[in-house]
């Protein structure tokens, strides 16, 4: 009778129906294998194919002096020299070239210095060209051809010129009827139907679009063939096209649309630099190049050395401590963090980034910030581990990558939101920093989902690792989660007052704002450019540690031409700078001065203002996405801590006196990054809560997530500051400054997330609900526990869990 109990008879229908689960978990594996083999190999690939550019600290590059000149109607002073920076910024950008730096020197010259340009005649050439765009109505062929070699302007017929046309006849010009300012873009393309080639289209704004079609009507009231019936475009005094007006265009109407193309023996090169120089605006004043130069360095061998040094260490401590916490697990995380370096390595190198000493040092942590996915997925699956009576090591990871998903999602997506609206509207290192940005959390989420998933499965599914369940890091709950179990503590008991500390702490750091300002750096301020011949050469690691000595800590010393040196500081007194030149000829011998001018900022008023707008933008649609994703009092409320955070450090640069400069501003915005980054993953937590259990208070679900979340947070936490600690201790103080306010970002992001955002959320959802938060123990069920003391319900077993199933 036993043997034909109903248990035994199912037993092989369970067997069978197993098959088909297990063989779609091989197929996804494979699937998933196959996708890392590919990613991977192609990083390979570019990596040895294809070097990441180094920027001007690292290696040097070429600079070029530039000299304004004025003309019969603008003068080439301060300000028009300003305008011309801000159009030569736009144009670099266009180029490709990464983190350049472009500043006035002295009233109206501009010092640009391009890190790994390939081609730096070609790149003056580009620079240099005005790129005055004119449109103009053909009055007929010039009387007298000779005029148009010269392209003379006969003022007595109301600005009419004579230009040579493509094929060498010359024609008269009646005046411009549109200029550059009309143009709203330009883009170069290429006519494979019609076989016309290479050529640029041209955008009108709404005034150039009308004057389009006035201009093209006129010429099309005369016969076909006659020179009247074109329309010429010059750049630069120069007829790059002119048209016939088609046959088709009405007399008076003209062509509408405020579009049109620039045809002519382009080849892609040609047409896309065109372009960049049509859409980059025509320069206000002429400018000359003056000089052209190789220059070293900004930063030392030994400055380099220890970044690297520190970066190693810190990156092995943080693998150190996965490992330690989460065991075979942890190792594997580690091997694809190292999977992710060198994704985000390739793409780098692809996409032509230029690497400068903080982005390798945001590069860096950015693996510590990586971390951040594998800890969410191994916490998920220890609590799937916890909450089953007999799980698998497999299935608790299956379901930690999935429960996981959805913060890993929504953090990185905040983040994406960011970095895209910093690179189509910031410019400059801002603009990079963008580019930074998102290569590594596209770089980290294939990571952790790609290649941690297929390293994770493939070892649990192992009937060694099967036996051994401890050795996974992941069948217990970990000490962190078992001392918030026994304590079970009701942080969100007061939530006012943890606003309260909050304030007080924001007060505090608020006010070094105001009472000692904030110590603008070169970047922002400008300041004085030195240059020396001396009479044997110096070494520009021994110029910087004699500045130094003399008071002079954040001079920027390089190498320039054949053996000249470069001091770039900020406002000197005449006292300052012979303190200077002494502590220069003391090592060079006889000095003489090559040249003494102050400099602009090279972060300019229109630079700082784009990335105000681009950082107000992202804050504005991260805000967005959070209340289309969650709830508008989530988005608010992790808006209201990221701001808490921004303060907060930027106060604490002032009281310190730290200098407000390019790195300050890197690091500034990896704290934003990362301060999201913490709230979401928590309210994420809330919202998953909130659908499970809708009668419990608020205020203890925000608690119940908190405590969930937490060993999350100090697990992530750690990775960042042992990298950061690394960078402070052991980098050049060219670093220090950067590893200290990602260490502060990362301190205060972490406490502003559980201390700041949520009580803020709870706060929120209390003037919503129209009632006050709760502020009592009692209540029935998970509402009687009091901090310290839990209730009847919570575990005392590793193996369970106290939180909401």
């Amino acid at each position: 009778m036993k043997r034909s109990r109903p248990p035994s008879r199912t037993r092989p229908s369970a067997r069978t129906g197993s098959r088909p689960r297990s063989r779609s978990r091989s197929r996804s594996l494979n699937v998933r294998a196959l996708v890392a083999l590919a990613v991977m190999a192609a990083s390979v690939a570019i990596a040895l194919t294809m070097p990441v550019r180094l920027g001007l600290d690292l290696r040097g590059g070429t600079q070029i002096v530039l000299e304004t000149k004025s003309t019969d109607t603008t003068k080439a002073d301060r300000e028009a020299t300003d305008r011309t920076v801000e159009v030569l910024r736009g144009r670099i950008d266009a180029l490709g070239v990464a983190e350049p730096t472009i500043v006035r020197s002295g009233e109206n010259r501009v010092v640009v210095e391009l890190p790994g340009v390939q081609d730096p005649k070609q790149a003056a050439d580009v620079l240099g060209r005005t790129a005055q765009l004119t449109v103009h109505s053909v009055l007929g062929p010039a009387e007298n051809p000779a005029d148009a070699a010269e392209g003379k302007t006969e003022a007595a017929k109301d600005g009419e010129r004579v230009l040579p046309d493509e094929s060498g006849q010359s024609l008269r010009l009646k005046d411009a009827t549109l200029t550059g300012q009309d143009v709203k873009g330009a883009d170069a393309r290429f006519d494979q139907q019609g076989g016309a080639g290479w050529h640029v289209t041209v955008d009108f704004k709404d005034s150039g679009s009308d004057r389009w079609a006035q201009v093209t009507g006129e010429a099309a009231c005369n016969p076909a063939g006659d020179p009247k019936r074109r329309v010429a475009i010059v750049l630069d005094n120069k007829i790059i096209s002119s048209p016939q007006v088609d046959p088709s265009v009405a007399c008076g109407a003209g062509i509408t649309g405020g579009s049109t193309q620039i045809t002519g023996s382009f080849d892609d090169a040609e047409a896309r630099e065109l372009a960049l120089l049509v859409k980059g605006g025509a320069l206000p004043v002429p400018v000359e190049t003056i000089e052209q130069r190789t220059i070293g360095a900004t930063l030392g061998d030994e400055a380099i050395n220890a970044g690297a040094w520190a970066a190693v260490i810190g990156t092995a401590l943080t693998a150190l401590f996965i490992i330690v916490v989460y065991r075979l697990m942890g190792a594997l995380a580690t091997v694809a963090l190292l999977c992710y370096g060198l994704i985000s390595y390739a793409a780098l190198a692809a996409v032509g980034a230029t690497l400068t000493l903080p982005g390798l040092a945001g590069f860096v942590l950015a693996i510590g910030m990586a971390v951040d996915a594998n800890v969410l997925v191994f916490e998920r699956a220890r609590e799937e581990q916890a909450a089953r009576t007999r799980p698998s090591t497999r299935s608790a990871l299956t379901a930690g990558f999935r429960s996981a998903f959805s913060a890993i999602a929504d953090s990185n997506i905040t983040t994406l939101i960011a970095a895209a609206l910093l690179f189509f509207l910031a410019s400059g290192p801002v603009k990079g920093f963008g580019v930074t940005l998102g290569i590594g959390v596209l770089a980290s989420m294939v990571s952790a989902l790609v290649i941690t998933r297929v390293l994770a499965e493939f070892a649990a599914s192992r009937p060694a690792v099967f036996r051994r369940p401890r050795i996974t890091g992941i069948s217990s709950t970990g000490p962190v989660r078992d001392a918030l179990l026994r304590r079970n503590p009701f942080l969100m008991r007061r939530p006012r007052r943890w606003l309260a500390a909050s304030l007080a702490v924001l007060v505090v750091a608020g006010s070094g704002i105001l009472v000692r300002g904030l110590n603008f750096g070169i970047e922002f301020t400008g300041g004085r450019l030195i240059e020396y011949s001396t009479a044997t050469q110096v070494d520009p690691e021994r110029a910087r540690d004699a500045l130094a000595d003399a008071g002079f800590p954040r001079a920027v010393v390089q190498s320039s031409g054949d053996g000249d040196l470069t001091v770039r500081t900020e406002e000197l007194t005449d006292a300052e700078a012979a303190t200077v030149t002494k502590a220069v000829a003391e090592l060079g011998g006889e000095t003489e001065k090559v040249r003494d001018e102050l400099i602009g900022p090279s972060l300019g008023e229109e630079l700082r203002r784009d990335a105000l707008i681009a950082l107000g933008l992202a804050l504005a649609a991260q805000l967005a996405y959070l209340a289309a994703r969650f709830r508008l009092l989530f988005g608010t409320a992790a808006v209201g801590a990221l701001a808490h955070d921004v303060v907060i450090l930027v106060g604490v640069f002032a009281w310190l006196g730290k200098p407000i400069d390019g790195v300050f501003l890197a690091a500034l915005l990896t704290v934003i990054g990362y301060s999201v980054n913490d709230s979401v993953v928590l309210f994420d937590r809330v919202r998953e809560l909130l659908g499970k259990e809708r009668k419990t208070p608020f205020d203890r679900l925000t608690n119940d997530a908190i405590l969930q979340t937490l060993p999350r947070t100090v697990n992530t936490g750690m990775g960042a500051v042992l990298i950061l600690a690394s960078l402070a201790v052991l980098a050049d103080d060219s670093l220090t400054d950067f590893a200290l306010a990602l260490l502060i970002g990362v301190v205060v992001g972490t406490y502003s997330s559980v201390f700041t955002a949520s009580p803020l959320a709870v706060e929120l959802h209390g003037r919503d609900a129209g009632t006050r938060p709760a502020r009592r123990g009692g209540g029935k069920g998970r509402g009687t526990a009091r901090p310290g003391k839990p209730d009847r319900q919570t575990p005392a077993s590793r193996t369970e869990r106290q939180e909401v199933p």
